[in-house]
């Protein structure tokens, strides 16, 4: 039977998606922009809120999908897969109490703390600002300041790295955050994982390195994620595969305790002197770390999916061996004051040997204009990550003109930079 999957958000992670699922099923859309990317490849793409759940799963009936997958975080906290699977749609991706594990920073820390669950930093919560203010002033150690809820990937500030302890407390005091988690700085080397988690099995994907801050050289504010790289093998060159390996057992040990998770469990690491701790998880592929990984995956995505749906052993995953880099072309401005609603041209054909991924752009009847968040993303994939660099730098004559980009990532020096800084703190 051919498979109708719906797919919920239209940003670059969907784009990934989409072209991972298109070639072996009947793909319909739905997301509060039209993507060129992935209106090209749907039958269908219809512009829904990605937070109405009730406006998804009247285009889910009425498309009869068999399957959906959800990419962002903010249709799972509305609770989408919980309507959508009432409805009788098979959905790839977390209720939204199992979503808590990323959409509540509080909470995610304290189901660690129950469930022993290794790599947990110490931390605190606190619904009372100037008692975390007090905790900041008694703390033996910087801080990192969290949001419980979701912000974007914009929301935490790091004393030490991006603030004083002066300026975290102004922060909080002229914030409208409810609730915070203060928790120890992690020092060292940051890193993701993405699992396919369905039926109690774990299927993991290579490691990958994404760039948070907007500027070369790991300046700036930081944005959603300005680029990322992975490797030839399921470790990055800084680490060793036994530390892929203790982040795997934490991730496995996460879904264990969470019983009955489906969907894409992402867990973003620092790896310390002392081994991977988590920074957090998230409920969902990442972005851009989706660009990186699904590109690379030989075993059909629809199959993942259909066994998940199915209740069968997931399919071991199999991946090219070849590196990734990814590029990301913002608006200018981002992420502070992007310059959206400009009206932009993107070359798909000046994008060469690279896969090109439209992200928060809106495709009108006279042209394609940018939004207040990340435009596109070029993808180049090579026998190393200094091949893959080339290819992602060489498309980026695609993006044209009011563009931002981080050329550095996936460069020789950057990597180098993060061995170096490895080495530093293990010796």
């Amino acid at each position: 039977m051919s498979e109708t999957v719906l797919l919920v958000g239209g940003g670059g992670r969907e784009h990934a998606i989409a072209r991972a699922l298109a070639p072996d099923c009947t793909l319909f859309a739905c997301a509060s922009n039209r993507n060129p990317g992935i209106a090209a490849l749907a039958a269908g793409f219809e512009n829904r809120s990605e937070t109405d759940p009730d406006a998804i799963v009247e285009y889910a009936e009425s498309i009869g999908a068999t399957l959906a997958i959800i990419g962002p975080e903010s249709a799972l906290a509305a609770g989408v897969a919980d309507a959508l699977e009432e409805a009788g749609v098979y959905t790839f991706g977390p209720q939204s109490t199992e979503a808590q594990i990323e959409t509540d920073k509080a909470y995610q820390r304290s189901f660690m703390r129950e469930h022993a669950i290794p790599g947990c930093p110490d931390f605190e919560t606190f619904e009372d600002i100037e008692a975390a203010c007090a905790y900041i002033d008694e703390y033996d150690g910087d801080l990192a300041v969290k949001p419980a809820g979701l912000t974007g990937g914009k929301g935490v500030k790091v004393i030490g790295d991006q603030v004083t302890p002066e300026e975290a407390k102004t922060y909080l005091r002229e914030s409208e955050y409810d609730r915070v988690v203060l928790e120890e700085r992690l020092v060292g080397e940051e890193f993701t994982i993405q699992a396919f988690v369905a039926n109690g099995e774990v299927r993991t994907a290579p490691a990958v390195q994404d760039h948070k801050r907007a500027y070369e050289g790991d300046e700036g504010p930081n944005t959603g994620g300005m680029g990322s790289y992975s490797d030839t093998t399921t470790h990055l060159p800084f680490m060793t595969s036994e530390d892929y390996a203790d982040a795997v057992e934490i991730i496995e040990a996460t879904v264990d305790a969470l019983e009955g998770y489906k969907g894409v469990l992402y867990g973003q690491f620092m790896l310390t002197a002392e081994g991977p701790k988590v920074i957090e998880f998230n409920a969902r592929f990442g972005d851009p770390e989706a660009m990186n990984t699904l590109p690379v995956l030989e075993t059909s995505f629809l199959d993942v999916l259909v066994a998940a749906r199915e209740g069968d052993r997931l399919p071991e995953l199999l991946f090219t061996s070849q590196a990734t880099v990814c590029k990301y072309a913002v608006p200018e401005g981002y992420p502070t004051n992007p310059n959206a609603g400009a009206k932009i041209e993107v070359d798909e054909d000046a994008a060469g040997d690279a896969l090109l991924f439209y992200a928060s752009v809106d495709e009108r009847e006279d042209g394609l204009y940018t939004t207040t968040s990340r435009s596109f993303a070029v993808v180049g994939r090579g026998e190393d990550i200094a091949t893959a660099e080339t290819i992602s730098e060489d498309a980026l004559s695609a993006a044209g003109e009011g563009f931002h980009i981080r050329h550095d990532i996936g460069t020789a020096s950057l990597v180098q930079s993060r061995i170096d800084h490895m080495n530093e703190l293990q010796n």
